[in-house]
């Protein structure tokens, strides 16, 4: 059995200059004795050695870790998400912990999980994988753990992404919001011009519009049938209106001056997406000849496509709708069909106009790394 262990300065070093160490036997009177030292305070060798001591514990059994199952309703008490983010975490994490929910911590090994991986569906994999390398990376950060099981040796490629249907054209997107209405008509349209998420379109107030700028600011969501800050500062972001979304505000009803949602639904509460859905949606696209059906969601992927035919950038394009460049590049990059050829026309163009009012750049400069240096910097060295 390990024993406790001591704390204690080094000689010789002066009291300004004083280290510490830390040494304990690895099995009792008689044994080999461990000893670290050049700890810069007593308490930072007292810490070392627990930690050393708590490893040393775990290998010999004569610590008991908590059972899987245990410790995620303790690492779930102290998770901090919305409440639904944590319940679909509860729910990702339930597919481990039938697997494995009565083994304890320490008995958990990266075949097992690797094995169980591949039965989980491969909607849910990668996502039930990641929620268990969550919960078992604080069990090490707590120093329950040695390594993550979930992670040494255990592949977890993220899903492939489904394929994005935006609408082939405005034309098309013109005909469906004519067919949904003057009360519907213009949300589609607002939609697809901004590439904003259902969620963010349907907490706008008429304050989150200035027209004369030409840019709607997008501060909250609503889901579940809650007003919530958007998770990331990204979300919270500056979208240009484009002539079509401007078009689209003027065509709405004449507003409530006690609502101040800009979509509000005909009774002046928020707007019911879910019936909007099935009553409207869906028939709407049918009686126009639209096929395969599009998803509402698929508005925003119709700004990102258009986007990016146009030549935005991946970088702007990333600010105005909210998410990261390589979610960008992930999900939408692939839809810009004539990209080459846009980056292509660019370059001809430059080429062509002779770059009049463009700097050029000297590359030759870059041809001898000693041309880069000048005599004075040379001399300097």
């Amino acid at each position: 059995m390990a024993q406790q262990g001591q704390v204690f300065p080094l000689a010789g070093q002066g009291q300004d200059g004083t280290r510490w160490a830390y040494r304990y036997r690895v099995g009792g009177r008689g044994s080999r004795r461990v000893q670290r030292g050049g700890f810069a305070s007593e308490q930072a060798a007292a810490e070392a050695l627990e930690r050393v001591l708590e490893q040393l514990r775990r290998e010999q059994g004569l610590v008991e870790s908590p059972t899987l199952a245990e410790f995620v309703e303790v690492y779930l008490a102290q998770h901090e998400g919305e409440p639904e983010t944590t319940e679909k975490l509860r729910w990702l994490l339930g597919k481990a912990v039938r697997a494995f929910g009565e083994k304890r911590l320490s008995e958990l090994r990266s075949p097992a999980i690797a094995a169980w991986r591949m039965t989980i569906p491969s909607g849910h994999r990668f996502e039930a994988t990641q929620a268990l390398r969550q919960v078992l990376a604080r069990a090490v950060s707590w120093g329950l753990l040695d390594v993550n099981p979930a992670k040494l040796g255990v592949e977890n490629r993220q899903r492939r992404y489904t394929e994005k249907r935006p609408f082939e054209s405005w034309e098309e997107l013109h005909a469906l919001a004519d067919r949904l209405g003057p009360c519907h008509g213009p949300v589609v349209l607002f939609a697809a011009a901004t590439g904003l998420r259902p969620g963010e379109w349907l907490a706008l107030e008429h304050r989150d519009v200035d027209r004369e700028a030409q840019v709607v600011y997008v501060r909250r969501t609503y889901r579940n049938g809650r007003i919530k800050t958007p998770k990331t500062k990204a979300s919270l972001r500056a979208v240009p209106l484009q002539a079509i979304a401007l078009a689209a505000l003027e065509e709405l009803r004449r507003p409530d001056p006690d609502c101040p949602l800009l979509f509000p639904s005909p009774n002046g509460g928020y707007f019911d997406l879910h019936n909007f859905r099935n009553r409207n949606w869906r028939p709407a696209q049918e009686a126009v000849g639209i096929s395969p059906l599009r998803r509402v969601y698929d508005l925003r992927h119709t700004f990102a496509t258009y986007a990016l035919r146009a030549g935005i950038s991946t970088f702007d394009l990333s600010r105005y709708m909210g998410t990261s460049l390589a979610m960008i590049d992930r999900h939408y990059g692939h839809l810009a069909r004539d990209g080459r050829e846009h980056a292509i026309s660019l370059l001809d163009a430059y080429r062509a106009s002779g770059a009049a009012d463009v700097h050029a750049v000297d590359a030759r400069w870059t041809a001898n790394r000693h041309d880069a240096v000048s005599t004075d910097n040379r001399n300097s060295h």
